[in-house]
């Protein structure tokens, strides 16, 4: 009971701190919806509940530790009286007469003894607030990875871009295909346009390259070898990947850039920033490349997060690029920056895209239009357009107004 009430406890104190953890990550939101009193009140229920888990929790503690000490005074006024009533009666206690000398002997025998006991009993508590813990720490560490590597998988070798995708069908845990049947054959230095509504499995698709995922059936290869046969760690170690979120640490621009190489010279850094159009406002921030940022890169702009993104991909310098609606958020100004930079960046390295910029497209050297987990259609920009068909149909409902605005690549 007691290591119930305990384990019940951490768990209490664990939703308190991601409660809390939540509401301030998401401080704006909460601001731009008015939910300050619903959180409050939210926040007071877990709290109210982390409260009472550990009065139930703390009331072994408590009890225990008295009950034993009671225990102990009852055997000390037991010895007492009956050491007593020995001597006044002149009993014997084995053939010898009970002096004072021998019951006080008793009486600091019994004293011993409980001391221990009542030590014991406090250890006790703390082995089982510590098992407790210790549950959810071991619990944690005994989960086995989704994706492991065979037994005997050799390392990935120098990629050269060959990439091809075989009859791919992919799921997710609840069954439901997401990809269907999925074909593709890109040469290396070939860029790969992916284009597509919400839910068609766009990133599923980018998401098999670095084996975040398995597919069900068929194969992705790269270079003939399949993704499944190698290790993992040396795979991705050799693919540049570019998200829209892009993930900020704690720490100075400098080592967020050689994040992917940490054995990377300062000047090789500022090299990989003035390639990816970084270095101009990285100079204007208060302490140049050693700025600290702020939690997940607090304090930049998207597009400015985005560019020390495409910074650290250039520093590792990879074969295969992979880029998540990676210029989807930024100005046009910046998209410019962004596609100057990745002109110089794509020579040959295989590309894929999910892309939501007309010039992302124009200059892609396939198109690969997805819906409900299907290629629809492939071909260039413009063989597509003429087809007048489902990328007719997507181009002009999402990128025509880029076109008529002047967007240009």
């Amino acid at each position: 009971q007691a290591r119930k009430a305990f384990r019940q406890a951490r768990l209490e104190i664990g939703s308190v701190n991601a409660d809390l953890q939540e509401n301030i990550a998401a401080v704006r939101e909460v601001q731009a919806f008015s939910r300050e009193d619903e959180n409050i009140a939210q926040f007071r229920l877990s709290n109210a509940a982390n409260r009472d888990a550990n009065i139930k929790a703390q009331a072994f503690t408590s009890a225990l530790a008295p009950t034993l000490e009671g225990f102990g005074y009852v055997s000390l006024a037991v010895v007492s009286v009956v050491g007593g009533l020995m001597i006044l009666n002149d009993w014997t206690l084995l053939g010898a007469t009970v002096s004072i000398g021998l019951v006080i002997t008793f009486i600091g025998y019994s004293q011993q003894f409980n001391r221990p006991v009542q030590q014991i009993s406090v250890l006790w508590t703390n082995i089982q607030s510590a098992i407790a813990g210790g549950e959810r720490v071991f619990n944690f560490l005994a989960v086995q990875p989704d994706l492991t590597d065979k037994p005997d998988a050799p390392p990935m070798p120098e990629i050269q871009g060959d990439v091809k995708f075989s009859d791919v069908w992919a799921e997710y845990e609840d069954g439901e295909p997401v990809l269907k049947g999925i074909n593709i054959a890109a040469q290396p230095g070939e860029t790969i346009a992916i284009v597509g509504p919400t839910g068609a499995g766009k990133t599923t698709i980018i998401n098999l390259l670095p084996r975040f995922m398995d597919v069900s059936r068929g194969a992705v290869t790269i270079d003939g070898i399949d993704v499944r046969d190698v290790q993992q760690r040396s795979l991705r170690h050799q693919i540049g990947l570019v998200l829209q979120d892009t993930f900020l640490f704690s720490d100075t621009v400098l080592n967020n850039i050689r994040y992917g190489r940490p054995e990377a010279t300062d000047e090789e850094v500022i090299a990989a920033a003035q390639l990816a159009r970084a270095d101009e406002f990285i100079k204007h921030l208060p302490d140049g490349y050693q700025t600290i940022l702020g939690e997940r890169g607090g304090g930049l702009s998207q597009g400015q997060r985005q560019l020390l993104a495409i910074a650290r991909v250039a520093l590792i310098d990879p074969r295969i690029l992979i880029l998540d609606e990676a210029t989807s958020s930024v100005d046009t100004r910046t998209e410019r920056e962004i596609q100057n930079a990745f002109g110089k960046l794509l020579q040959g390295r295989t590309s894929f895209v999910i892309a939501h910029r007309l010039s992302t497209i124009r200059n892609a050297d396939q198109v690969l239009a997805l819906n409900d987990g299907q290629i629809i259609e492939r071909g260039t920009h413009k063989e597509l357009l003429a087809a007048k068909g489902f990328y007719y149909d997507l181009y002009m409902s999402q990128f025509r107004r880029q076109e008529s605005e002047g967007v240009r690549g």
